[in-house]
């Protein structure tokens, strides 16, 4: 289909996989790609943030959907110091999700998309048990019919291993220590994907650390989404390009230099 001559050009949102195979056969024939691919967004919490509220925040852009969304928050980068109160925090509410079937209004956690994705994910998370990570919720698939992975929260998580090395498909929080803000800086951009990136803290200081990683979108005070009023878009093995607001049309827009004399 990408090779048709009434095709123009391309866009993908999907796996990196994916946006390898849909990038060559677009070069190929010399069409334009944008790629919207995985993420492994850190979700920076400083010593002066808003413990509670990031917290909260946390647990929507962690579970949301199932933890099963690219721009979901993967990678908890916490200040040491504050690092236990905001664990505790964390767990506190994810001890209240609700697993289940998605079609009943009391579910917050629903099943994942394959039974391959829930493997994946249990490997992932034993690895890195295996490797020195402190489970301290879930952990485990949920027996039974479905596709279902208990709401996991796993901390003391390291560079190396899995769940901060790869991309997390699920409902798995991973936290990792920081000494202070340069580690967050550190940590926060030691990974090849780029999409978003959110910082909690006193505005000034959440900014200029936020400044520091590198990301296609920054989010302060606030878990990473998208809008269509903002262009939306990684770097590095998340994609290039941008879609949605006026930067995503143009992607898809011949810039027509005309000059009249």
């Amino acid at each position: 289909m990408i090779a048709d001559p009434r095709v123009a050009a391309v866009t993908l949102t999907g796996s990196e996989r994916a946006g390898i195979a849909v990038a060559t056969a677009a070069g190929a024939a010399l069409k334009k790609t944008v790629l919207e691919l995985g993420g492994s967004d850190p979700f920076v919490v400083l010593a002066d943030a808003d413990l509670p509220a990031a917290a909260d925040a946390a647990v929507r852009s962690r579970f949301g959907n199932g933890g099963q969304s690219c721009v979901a928050a993967k990678r908890f980068i916490v200040d040491e110091r504050v690092a236990d109160d905001f664990v505790d925090l964390l767990a506190a509410r994810v001890a209240g999700l609700a697993v289940g079937d998605p079609a009943l209004p009391r579910t917050q956690i629903g099943p994942l998309a394959r039974a391959d994705l829930r493997d994946a994910l249990h490997r992932q998370v034993t690895a890195s048990v295996a490797r020195g990570a402190v489970l301290v919720a879930g952990g485990q698939p949920v027996p039974g019919a479905g596709c279902f992975y208990e709401p996991t929260v796993l901390d003391r998580v390291t560079p190396g291993m899995a769940a901060f090395a790869e991309e997390t498909f699920g409902p798995v929080a991973a936290v990792v220590r920081a000494r202070d803000d340069e580690h967050c800086v550190a940590l926060a951009n030691d990974t090849e994907y780029g999409l978003g990136a959110a910082v909690w803290g006193t505005a000034e200081r959440a900014l200029a650390v936020g400044r520091a990683i590198r990301s296609g979108a920054l989010f302060v005070n606030a878990a990473v989404a998208s809008d269509p009023r903002l262009p939306f878009g990684g770097i590095g093995r998340s994609g290039y390009g941008r879609e949605l607001s006026a930067e995503g049309v143009r992607e898809f827009t011949n810039v027509r230099t005309v000059v009249v004399a």
